[in-house]
């Protein structure tokens, strides 16, 4: 066998024990019928293949050019155009000198949590378009897809064939006696987590880690992991150059555990990572796992493996990508409180990247914010202020249920300008300036950025889209009319149109400073409560940044901020990022003042 195959082999063996020989040879199989497909340029059922150029092992995965947005493919719709045109082109037109790529929320048919619950994963959702919709987005962009491989939708045909005890979704569900004790069992939602079905056997529970329409699949079957083996390589052949495996910290289960962060689900995701990096190089893997960062960060890979798995990894062999969870509601606390020492010590905690490692950046997403990411991180007392602060600025927190029978906060639900309305004591005025901040901190990390399409363009809560569809999650998914938000940006009156070319312009400068490589080194420096301040590099040519933050609304001195400010500040000969004017060191940084220096060593 080749040493590919020997690492194919080794992973089934943990996962699937005899049976290894057996299912490496079916995905050996799917592989074949992959690389025959790239030949030909098309699919076994005719759909064309992606014009993808082959992109060499050894390649740069990512560089300061990598900047990303998040959207539903209906996000922005204009008549009777397919909404992942009218998408395309709006990024194009409006952004295409400042993203590389853009996630294109699930386009699949669905029947709940707007995409989540998938139908059938082989289609596109004909109320956005078609395949070529999707590759015609991949021939400008680096496209992000989802897999949704921890359930699938009660109206998917495995269902019905689990219904009906017909192959091959008979087997593909996970059956418990309503009286088993899951106690155990962590869970992101307070609704129950076995759901009564009824079968031509009787009535049956199933496992449904999410809801009642989103039945979680068995992977102890093999044939569901060979189901999405091919299935993430007929994305690949649609142009889907970076794959986001949904809820992937969920994917197996065993009664007596927690059923979250299971060896065999890193295995998984080890599996899926040689994959894509044996037969499509430059492919990249990202888990979504809105858990706190240590559980987060481990799915990196590294030496995190269970007896009996294979042995201990030299090198990051899991995700490429993991999301950066905490930044989020760990940004809306240092915002919102005005105080860094927070977000100081988080920062200068965090663990070097492994080698071709790196975060996900983002503040808002199609999803809440998440509250877990913040335990051991804030206090308890300052993560309910928080929340009632959200409250009085028109958002929600959405629960999840304990072991004991208790409910705690799982995820604020709001946009992200109206989380930026105000601070402890209420709305201010610099709702706008607060905003942009928290922005270009985030871009100023280490790692590639996201901005959601609601980010951008500074949507306000959609509480009529939560009344329509009874979602909390639905008050940061508002669908926009081309022509409205073209009348927006177009009118300097507008905060639309403030945020939108303020972000359009920090985005224009980050991709051009080499400072901003996701490789480049990070160091959070001590200062005063008020200041926040980040140095990115040196480079190799000495090159360095220095990202200076004023998070309160009064005027911070930068004379207070501290003994290794001053010295960073005296070290060099600064300029201005925006237009490479000397910087004249200022006595103090306006309210919510962004500052991005850079100084070629000398």
């Amino acid at each position: 066998m080749t040493l590919f195959e020997q690492t194919l082999h080794r992973y089934l063996t943990h996962l699937y024990g005899h049976r290894a020989s057996e299912v490496t040879r079916r995905i050996k199989q799917h592989l074949e019928y992959y690389r025959n497909a790239r030949e030909r340029g098309e699919s076994q059922d005719g759909t064309p293949v992606a014009r993808v150029t082959s992109t060499p092992a050894d390649a740069p995965l990512w560089s300061e050019k990598d900047q990303w947005v998040i959207s539903y493919g209906d996000s922005i719709v204009q008549g009777d155009t397919a909404p992942l045109t009218v998408l395309s082109d709006f990024l194009r037109a409006r952004l295409g000198d400042c993203i590389s790529g853009v996630h294109v929320l699930p386009f699949f048919p669905w029947s709940s949590d707007d995409g989540f619950s998938v139908i059938h994963y082989r289609e596109v959702n004909p109320a956005l378009g078609d395949w070529s919709h999707i590759r015609e987005l991949a021939s400008h962009f680096d496209l992000m897809g989802d897999l949704v491989l921890n359930h699938v939708s009660r109206e998917s045909l495995w269902f019905v064939d689990y219904l009906t005890g017909s192959l091959p979704g008979r087997d593909f569900f996970i059956e418990v006696d309503p009286e088993t004790d899951v106690s155990q069992v962590t869970r992101p939602r307070s609704s129950p987590l076995l759901v009564p079905v009824a079968t031509r056997r009787g009535t049956r529970h199933l496992w449904a880690t999410f809801s009642d329409d989103q039945i979680d699949l068995n992977f102890e079957n093999p044939d569901v992991l060979l189901e999405f083996v091919g299935i993430l390589l007929f994305y690949l052949l649609q142009g889907i150059r970076i794959i986001r495996l949904d809820a992937v910290a969920f994917l197996w289960k065993r009664l007596g555990t927690n059923c979250i962060h299971l060896p065999e689900t890193h295995t998984v995701v080890r599996l899926l990572r040689a994959i894509v990096d044996e037969i499509a190089p430059g492919t990249l893997l990202i888990t979504e796992t809105n858990v706190p960062h240590a559980e987060n960060i481990s799915y990196f890979g590294l030496d995190r493996l269970a007896p009996h798995a294979p042995e201990r990894a030299s090198a990051a062999d899991e995700a490429h990508m993991v999301y950066q969870f905490a930044l989020p509601p760990l940004l809306l606390h240092t915002l919102t409180r005005g105080e860094t020492a927070t977000m100081q010590a988080w920062l200068a905690s965090l663990p070097p990247l492994p080698d071709n490692c790196t975060y996900l950046n983002f503040t808002a997403s199609h999803d809440g914010i998440g509250v877990r990411p913040l335990e051991g991180l804030l206090p308890d007392h300052e993560r309910d202020a928080l929340l009632e602060l959200m409250h009085r600025f028109g958002g929600f927190v959405s629960m999840r249920s304990n072991p004991d029978g208790t409910d705690t906060a799982y995820e604020i639900n709001i946009t992200w300008f109206e989380a930026m309305r105000g601070t402890r004591r209420g709305p201010d005025p610099w709702q706008i300036a607060r905003f942009l901040c928290s922005q270009a901190i985030m871009l100023t990390l280490q790692g590639i950025p996201a901005l959601y399409i609601h980010t951008l363009t500074g949507s306000l809560n959609d509480h009529e889209g939560v009344e329509r569809s009874g979602r909390l999650r639905s008050i940061n998914r508002h669908r926009w009319s081309l022509d409205e938000l073209d009348l927006l940006l177009e009118s300097p009156t507008t905060p639309t149109h403030d945020i939108f070319f303020a972000l359009q312009e920090f985005l224009r400068q980050r991709r051009i400073e080499p400072c901003f490589h996701p490789a480049a080194a990070q160091q959070v420096l001590a200062t005063s409560d008020n200041l926040l301040a980040i140095k990115r590099g040196p480079l190799e040519d000495g090159r360095t940044l220095l990202a200076l933050f004023n998070v309160t609304d009064q005027p911070a001195p930068l004379s207070d901020g501290g003994a290794e400010l001053a010295q960073a500040l005296d070290a060099h000969q600064w300029r201005l990022l925006a237009d490479a004017t000397p910087w004249t060191p200022e006595n103090a940084l306006p309210p919510y003042a962004v500052r991005w220096l850079v100084s070629d060593g000398g």
